[in-house]
């Protein structure tokens, strides 16, 4: 049976576990029938209806009391403790989704970016679930409090796309919390800029007003013209108050996923729901309103 889902990940304090809440609702307003499994040892702080929790099988806790690790340690200790015991997530995933027709599941990973830049045991679960046939899209989400600071951004576009090489899924990179942006103050150039990755030189010439920063102009620079030569990354804005943002960011995602082709149906049903999504979403974030708002 095919399953599709999504493989929810991002820095600590991105928002994984509001994102996976809210989507949870968002979908089964659609008419999904919608799974959240919680693959994060270190959160015992769920909002959302779990289905499966990593907790029945291992949490961080123990492993720092039983092998007198750090928590990063531990974390790694879990996920690769998760990789060798596969079945128990493989027989499980078939418990929850054998009775139903369409299940779609969203996987709440842990907040350790080291998990999706060095290690591998992610990358092997995802690719085990595959072989299975579920249909993933990876959602990467990046808090928007980093677009407030050139240098933090140029390093978020740097993990973004080291992941999006180690993990080899369909990636969907995310802005969150754009609900919260106008307290981060007013951005360098309009959102275009960096939800499209545009010309990052004029973001390196904007470190020369730091004199700390300006020490590493030149290393920014490298990183930058990586980013671009590879000219993969682009982000979606994603604002949890705004209806038509979150039915946007399901559309984008069904697209990465295959979804939207076999179930064309559910586009009139977000449609009915969201409104003439284009022109609401495109209405949310045009040029006038960033330089009015940030």
């Amino acid at each position: 049976m095919t399953v599709f889902g999504q493989i929810v990940i991002g820095p600590p304090g991105s928002g994984k576990t509001k994102y996976c809440t809210i989507m949870q609702e968002a979908l089964k307003t659609l008419g999904r029938t919608v799974f959240v499994v919680n693959l994060d040892p270190a959160n015992d702080r769920l909002t959302y209806d779990c289905a499966l929790n990593i907790f029945d099988l291992i949490n961080i806790e123990d492993v720092m009391i039983n092998c007198n690790l750090g928590p990063n340690g531990s974390l790694v200790y879990c996920v690769e403790f998760l990789e060798q015991n596969f079945d128990w997530l493989k027989e499980n995933l078939m418990k929850i989704t054998k009775k139903c027709e369409r299940p779609y599941i969203l996987f709440d990973l842990p907040g350790q970016v080291e998990l999706y830049t060095h290690y591998n045991s992610i990358k092997n679960i995802m690719q085990k679930l595959i072989s299975l046939d579920y249909r993933l899209c990876c959602v990467n989400l990046i808090d928007s409090y980093y677009l407030s600071d050139p240098s933090k951004f140029i390093s978020v576009l740097l993990l973004s796309l080291s992941t999006m090489l180690q993990i080899e899924l369909p990636h969907v990179n995310i802005f969150s919390k754009m609900d919260l942006i106008k307290q981060y103050g007013k951005l360098a150039f309009n959102l275009d800029f960096y939800t499209d990755v545009l010309d990052l030189n004029y973001l390196v010439d904007t470190l020369e007003d730091d004199k700390i920063l300006a020490k590493y102009k030149n290393l920014n620079k490298k990183i930058c013209d990586v980013v671009q030569d590879f000219s993969l990354l682009s982000f979606l804005p994603l604002n949890i108050q705004k209806r038509s943002s979150i039915v946007k960011c399901i559309q984008i995602i069904d697209k990465a996923n295959g979804y939207l082709y076999g179930h064309l149906d559910d586009q009139e049903i977000m449609e009915s729901v969201g409104g003439t999504i284009d022109m609401e979403y495109n209405d949310d974030y045009t040029k006038e309103d960033d330089d009015d708002e940030f």
